[in-house]
C-alpha cells in the first residue's frame, strides 16, 4: 500500500496557476517593499476577478438550465433574466479589470527599472 503522501488528489499537487503567475512577475520586479505590495494587490484583484468571473458563468449555466429543462412560463422567463446580483458581480468585474490595468501599467513601470536577465 501506498505511503499516505503519494495517495493524495491530484489537485493538491497541482499548482495554483495565480500564485505561479504572480510570482514570476515578483522575480521580474526590483526587490522592493512597493513591488511586492503590488503583486500582492495584483494577485487580490485576479482572484477576486476570476471569482466574480465564475459567478457571472454559474449565471449563465442556469439560464441555459431553465431554458432546456425548465417551464416556459412567461414568468418563469423573466425570473431567469432577472437576477440582480449577477448585474453586481458585472459592475464588479468591470472595476476589477480596470484596477487590474492600472497595476499591470505599474508593473510595466517597475519593470524597466530591472535588468533583463531578471524577467525569467
Amino acid at each position: 500500500m501506498p505511503p499516505l503522501a503519494l495517495a493524495a488528489p491530484v489537485l493538491s499537487r497541482q499548482a495554483d496557476p495565480v500564485r505561479v503567475a504572480t510570482e514570476r512577475l515578483a522575480r521580474a520586479l526590483p526587490a522592493r517593499a512597493d513591488a511586492a505590495v503590488l503583486v500582492d494587490l495584483l494577485e487580490d484583484d485576479l482572484r477576486e476577478g476570476l471569482d466574480a468571473l465564475g459567478d457571472v458563468e454559474a449565471h449563465f449555466a442556469e439560464l441555459l438550465g431553465t431554458l432546456r429543462t425548465g417551464p416556459l412560463s412567461p414568468v418563469s422567463l423573466v425570473n431567469a433574466g432577472d437576477d440582480l446580483r449577477v448585474v453586481e458581480r458585472l459592475d464588479y468585474l468591470h472595476d476589477v479589470v480596470l484596477q487590474l490595468r492600472k497595476r499591470l501599467a505599474q508593473a510595466a513601470a517597475m519593470a524597466r527599472q530591472v535588468p533583463s536577465t531578471r524577467t525569467r
